[in-house]
């Protein structure tokens, strides 16, 4: 940052802090005027909003010189545009009828959900996510992989005169988790297909199944390494999770009511009136 930019900013501070008379309850304070119309601080707030992810976790400081100057220009060039009658072009009615829809759509559906999604939505969801998983158990779980069913008794034979399960599932193994000695890791009953997860979740820790197991994949030998209770996550680790979900539900939910009453006819790019409208 250049030094005049320093400056500029150490100047613009102390205007803020002694000038509150130029401050406005919703806008905040006037921070720039371009020939009479002021420039606020939420203007400001607003257009950082809009900045590239990388610069919105910049502070404040460091872009509020680069806002500013910004904001200025765009004043500076839309009065000319607006003295020279673009604002009457027909396309330039256009592109303001889309964005305004726009907003108005992205602002209606914030506060409609806002209304409907509070603290305690979110927290009796997780209470019911917490019950769901209470008793729950998950297993840690190893598997060779083999396409045929002779293969799979060959290697079953391997194991049950004493061979090692991680050793001959890296040798065997037909699977992607062949390299990590067939490990799948913790899982809960119906992340797996149903056929594995009975076998797997019918076997005692150190338990290896007695004959292979079928499924899409081809034969599984399965080894269970550990068994434990389903620890349900914090609510802090799933509180965003939670309202995404419900926000979600509540704007497809109020979507669909709006279309459920809608006269809405769809068209092909030709102008034919569109016959499966699905």
């Amino acid at each position: 940052m250049s030094r005049l930019l320093s400056v500029f900013l150490s100047v613009v501070a102390i205007c803020v802090v002694v000038s509150p008379v130029r401050a406005l309850a919703d806008n905040g304070p006037v921070v720039a005027t371009v020939n009479g119309s002021d420039i606020h601080l939420k203007d400001i707030e607003e257009a950082r909003m809009r900045l590239p992810e990388r610069l919105q976790k910049m502070p404040v400081k460091a872009v509020f010189g680069l806002i500013v100057s910004s904001l200025v220009d765009s004043k500076l060039v839309a009065t000319k545009a607006r003295k020279e009658g673009l604002q009457d072009d027909a396309a330039i009615k256009r592109q303001m009828m889309r964005i305004e829809d726009q907003l108005l759509e992205r602002v209606y559906l914030t506060r409609y959900i806002e209304a409907r999604v509070s603290d305690k939505n979110i927290k009796d969801r997780y209470e019911d996510m917490v019950r769901d998983l209470s008793g729950g158990e998950e297993v840690h779980a190893r598997h060779i992989l083999l396409k045929e069913e002779a293969k799979a008794l060959e290697v079953l034979k391997m194991l049950n005169d004493g061979g090692d399960f991680n050793a001959l599932a890296k040798e065997h193994s037909q699977g992607p988790s062949a390299v990590n000695g067939g490990d799948l890791g913790y899982f809960k009953a119906g992340q797996m297909v149903p056929v594995f997860s009975d076998a797997a979740f019918a076997l005692e820790k150190g338990g290896i199944t007695k004959s292979p197991v079928q499924s899409k994949f081809g034969w599984h030998l399965i080894k269970v390494e550990d068994r434990r209770p389903v620890s349900p996550p914090s609510f802090k680790d799933v509180e965003s999770d939670i309202q995404l979900e419900l926000s979600s539900k509540v704007a497809n939910d109020f979507l669909k009511e709006l279309r459920g009453d809608a006269d809405i006819k769809l068209y092909n790019m030709d102008g034919s009136e569109m016959k499966d409208k699905n």
